[in-house]
């Protein structure tokens, strides 16, 4: 079951990711699609049919000792979902199809909270506390939906309405849900152990997860009560990354000692997003800073990357190579570091050209191709650890012998 899902997940993910090249296309020549709704279909598939499937065949994996046959119909039920919103947004964006399949993986979301918070077994207090947050913080993530119909009807797509709520489904899907379940089995993987300096990252985390909502609130509806709120959640949230780099200390000589080198080096590079990511929603303090980078799409989407590709995606890439799943073999490295190379030079170059935007020196020579370019290595890296995961015939007898 847990290869067939993370197989299905990663197929999820190079469609998006296939998508994500064709919307960089579409600066170079033309890609014959509406490009705002192929965008909506991009983000929907990577959020939902890559990270949300496959922390949910994580969670079952580690957390659901009795995998009762209703995970895996759900599991196929959601997948549904997803194909239904590949299929329709490309076509006609936001309408009563792509709406449905939606709105089906909303109700199949609900459903998911309440099996894994009826069947779920852990003796770990770090990882109730963590798994429970992530599952409140989901369902809490899906009112902006809900207030998005209303906001259309009565002030249209224009209003600040309909924009706050955009905003606060993002940031409790991708800060709270997201972030805090990766953080979880991260946990779990890694034998993070009940403690002091564990409850006060918790709380810091719980905090500033609320707390740095207030920035992209401000951005639709300024107030000086915003701009302090958002103050202390960043400064919540830099302590916060110091406790965790002290949470996980421990492990860097006992842990990654055992595992091998490209498992160490993913290791690395998902730390070092994490804190980048921390370090620039501190920027966020500097009101300059906080409207360059509402005002440049460049920055925002470098940003939303960062967290999606670098943080969420490094982890969850970092529990399927240290698993049965993968055989250490050519395919495997060329997945990980081709997928790491696009990420970066992606990333780069988002930012270079943010601040030429900014300081008003125009295009880099060559930056739509060169964009393009550099995102075909996304896509291939994807397809290589694919490949590596469908070739590995032994996953059942290597999991046997590891249980």
């Amino acid at each position: 079951m847990v290869k067939k899902f993370t197989v299905v997940c990663l197929i999820n993910f190079l469609i998006a990711a296939l998508m994500g090249l064709a919307l960089r296309y579409a600066f170079v020549g033309d890609i014959g699609v509406n490009y705002r709704f192929l965008t909506h279909a991009h983000s929907h598939v990577a959020m939902l049919g890559w990270v949300y499937l496959m922390l949910f065949a994580l969670i079952v994996h580690y957390f659901i000792p009795d995998k009762k046959p209703v995970f895996t119909r759900l599991f196929w039920l959601t997948e549904i979902a997803v194909i239904g919103m590949l299929l329709s947004f490309p076509f006609q964006g936001y309408a009563a199809v792509s709406i449905t399949y939606s709105t089906l993986h909303i109700l199949c979301s609900y459903y998911f909270v309440y099996l894994v918070w009826k069947h779920h077994k852990t003796a770990s207090v770090v990882i109730q506390y963590l798994l429970k947050t992530a599952l409140v913080y989901m369902v809490l993530s899906t009112i902006g939906v809900w207030c998005l119909g209303p906001a259309v009807s009565m002030l249209g797509q224009a209003s600040a309405f309909y924009q706050i709520a955009i905003q606060f489904f993002l940031h409790f899907q991708f800060n709270g849900w997201f972030l805090i379940a990766v953080i979880a089995v991260f946990f779990h993987v890694f034998q993070v152990e009940d403690s002091k300096l564990f409850r006060r990252f918790f709380k810091l985390l719980v905090a500033s997860t609320v707390l740095t909502l207030a920035l992209p609130i401000q951005w639709f509806a300024p107030h000086n009560l915003l701009l302090y709120g958002n103050g202390l959640g960043t400064i919540l949230q830099l302590l916060m990354g110091y406790y965790f780099l002290k949470l996980i200390q421990p492990k860097f000589s006992t842990v990654l000692k055992q595992r091998p080198k490209l498992v160490t080096h993913l290791f690395w590079f998902s730390i070092c997003c994490f804190v980048l990511k921390i370090g620039l929603q501190l920027l966020g303090l500097f009101p300059e800073f906080s409207q360059l980078v509402y005002t440049h799409r460049n920055l925002v989407v470098g940003f939303i990357h960062l967290l999606m590709l670098g943080v969420i995606t490094g982890f969850l890439f970092l529990f399927i190579i240290q698993s049965p799943l993968v055989r250490q073999s050519k395919s495997l490295y060329m997945g990980i570091y081709t997928f790491i190379s696009g990420f970066v030079l992606t990333e780069l170059l988002l930012a270079i050209q943010g601040v030429k935007f900014y300081f008003g020196n125009g295009l880099v020579p060559n930056y739509y191709l060169l964009l393009f370019l550099f995102s075909i290595l996304l896509p291939l890296g994807i397809g290589f650890l694919l490949y590596n995961i469908i070739t590995q015939k032994n996953y059942a007898t290597q999991t046997a012998k590891t249980t």
